[in-house]
């Protein structure tokens, strides 16, 4: 399996995740080895200091699937994101956090929509039909709505949640809009998605299983007014359109 074309890849950002990423490995690699089909896990240390990267190589050497790719300082979520994503291999690129809120069996759900012909299935905690299990504090989601109806005014009108950290792409629209993409924090997420709309790829949004966890990295005051200048900088520039694509993948400094 290992040497065969990956059909699906699952790249996962990860920023001082010793305490779970094993965890979060072991879940996903019994599920996608029970699917029976070809993948590969990028895990994607942006910085990390903490062990993380001992714990995945040691996972990799007793399931050939995963594989690190690690850089050093750390550049911020975005950037792990689009450096994982260039380098997939797989036909399907599904972007996952590494606290596996959305679980990985949520796959499903995403999948049917790039068979049926979007470009690209996201998740969104906000449909009615999703199952939030576990919900954020409520000043939290409470701001991440407000914060929403920003960026729908602003930037991708018709998307509930552009910032659930759980998106199916083909391996055709992850190039394209990766390799288009600049932001390098949290502002990724609706900077792909508007990116994606000005080339004209499908979305899908999809209800999904969610659970809060513990131990997020956005800090809602300096990160919020962050994201917030980003939407705005990328509203003035969207009369521009897409920009033109990176000429090769990114490497670090």
């Amino acid at each position: 399996m290992a040497d065969s074309l990956p059909r699906l890849s699952v790249v996962i950002p990860a920023y001082n995740e010793a305490s779970r990423i094993e965890r979060t490995l072991e879940r996903i690699v019994e599920y996608l080895n029970a699917r029976g089909e070809p993948y590969e896990i990028l895990v994607v240390s942006d910085g990390s200091d903490d062990g993380t990267e001992a714990i995945v190589q040691r996972f990799a050497e007793r399931a050939p699937q995963v594989r690190l790719l690690a850089y050093q300082p750390n550049r911020g979520k975005g950037y792990a994101v689009r450096y994982g994503m260039l380098r997939a291999r797989g036909e399907r690129i599904l972007f996952s956090d590494a606290d596996l809120a959305t679980p990985i069996e949520e796959l499903e759900k995403l999948e049917p929509y790039l068979t049926q012909g979007y470009a690209i299935a996201i998740g969104s905690r906000p449909l009615r039909e999703s199952q939030l299990v576990v919900r954020q504090p409520l000043y939290r989601e409470m701001a991440g709505r407000a914060f929403n109806k920003l960026v729908q005014l602003l930037a991708v009108r018709g998307i509930h949640d552009t910032q659930c950290g759980f998106k199916l792409f083909t391996r055709e629209a992850a190039q394209a809009v990766f390799s288009r993409c600049r932001l390098d924090g949290f502002s990724f997420d609706f900077e792909a998605l508007f990116y994606a709309r000005q080339l004209g790829y499908a979305i899908a949004e999809v209800p999904i299983r969610w659970m809060h966890q513990e131990g997020s990295k956005v800090r809602l005051l300096r990160d919020g007014l962050r994201m917030l200048r980003d939407l705005i900088w990328l509203r003035l520039t969207a009369w521009r359109g897409a920009p033109e694509p990176h000429s090769q993948p990114e490497t670090p400094n």
